[in-house]
C-alpha cells in the first residue's frame, strides 16, 4: 500500500464532512493491517480531536496486529469509555496469549468489567 493513499485517507478522516470521514474510514478499515505502523503513529500524535482518536483506535483494533498490544493495553486505564471500549475490543480480536493476559490483569485490577 502506498503512503500517498494513506495520507489521502487520513485527510478525508479529518474532514468535517461526514461522507468524507466515512470514505477515509472505510478505506483505512479495509487496509488497517497494511497501515498498522502509520495508524499507531497517528493515534500517538493526535491529542486534539477526540472523535479522530476513537476512530484511529478502532482502526488499530481492526488491524488485529500484535504491534498494537501496547497501545491497546495502555488505553485500558483510560477514563474515556470510548477509548477503553476499543482497547478491550481490540485485545479480544487480537486473541493471543498476551492479549488475554492483559485483559485478565485489567479485570483483576478493576479497570474493566
Amino acid at each position: 500500500m502506498s503512503q500517498r493513499r494513506f495520507d489521502r485517507a487520513m485527510q478525508q478522516l479529518r474532514q468535517s464532512d461526514p461522507q468524507s470521514r466515512e470514505n477515509g474510514f472505510d478505506f483505512l478499515r479495509e487496509h488497517a493491517d497494511s497501515y498498522i505502523d502509520e495508524l499507531i503513529a497517528e493515534f500517538e500524535g493526535e491529542r486534539d480531536d477526540h472523535g479522530l482518536r476513537c476512530l484511529l483506535l478502532e482502526l488499530i483494533a481492526e488491524a488485529r496486529d500484535e504491534k498494537a498490544l501496547s497501545i491497546l493495553s495502555g488505553q485500558l486505564e483510560s477514563l474515556d469509555e470510548s477509548l477503553q471500549f476499543w482497547a478491550v475490543r481490540g485485545l479480544e480480536m487480537l486473541d493471543t496469549r498476551d492479549s488475554e493476559t492483559v485483559l485478565d490483569k485489567a479485570r483483576a485490577n478493576g479497570w474493566i468489567a
